[in-house]
């Protein structure tokens, strides 16, 4: 039987991939599709493992061959798309299918995989808790900071769009309504 597909998108800082890696270890059969994406790794992270890490030329020629199911400029240059045969491969193995992508990419899996998909957007309580949780990192200069507020000002846009919608903020109640509402759509 093949899986389903759970989408999370977030602007950046929001806390998705906390509440992904919680969701991970919940015994609920979940794969995650590692994205593709053409940034530079940030500290520890490993190709094939957080990301599929790619120039940006590799990843304009992958467009090209259509190898990706959705993709976005987010950045100049900064390409993040899902490629077809990752989610394929987990899909057709029985496994359930998460995805950690732009607010663009997740509107469009979920209109490619409809009812089999389950969109869920996580939301920062305000816009300067995000800039403070962005700040708290450590990894981003102020203007790339600000860069990502501006941008998450958009995102915050596109939240109806969404099954579900996740305020995080606190981590421990976000993850359990996350978890709360994947139980419920993989027993219907």
């Amino acid at each position: 039987m093949a899986g389903k597909l759970i989408i999370f998108s977030a602007p950046s800082g929001s806390g998705k991939s906390t509440i992904i890696n919680y969701l991970l270890k919940q015994g609920l059969r979940l794969r995650f599709s590692i994205s593709a994406t053409s940034r530079a790794p940030r500290g520890t992270e490993k190709d094939g493992v957080e990301y599929y890490f790619l120039t940006p030329d590799e990843f304009r020629a992958r467009i090209a061959k259509g190898d990706f199911l959705e993709y976005e400029e987010v950045y100049t240059d900064k390409y993040y798309g899902t490629l077809k045969s990752e989610v394929e491969r987990i899909l057709n193995e029985g496994d359930n299918v998460i995805f950690d992508v732009d607010v663009v990419g997740g509107c469009n899996i979920k209109k490619f995989y409809g009812e089999r998909a389950l969109s869920i957007f996580i939301q920062p309580p305000s816009i300067e808790a995000l800039r403070e949780r962005l700040t708290g990192r450590g990894t981003d200069s102020p203007e790339v900071i600000e860069s990502r507020i501006a941008k998450a000002e958009y995102e915050l846009g596109f939240a109806k769009r969404f099954d579900r919608i996740v305020v995080n903020d606190q981590l421990e109640p976000a993850c359990q309504e996350a978890l709360s509402f994947i139980r419920e759509f993989l027993n219907d």
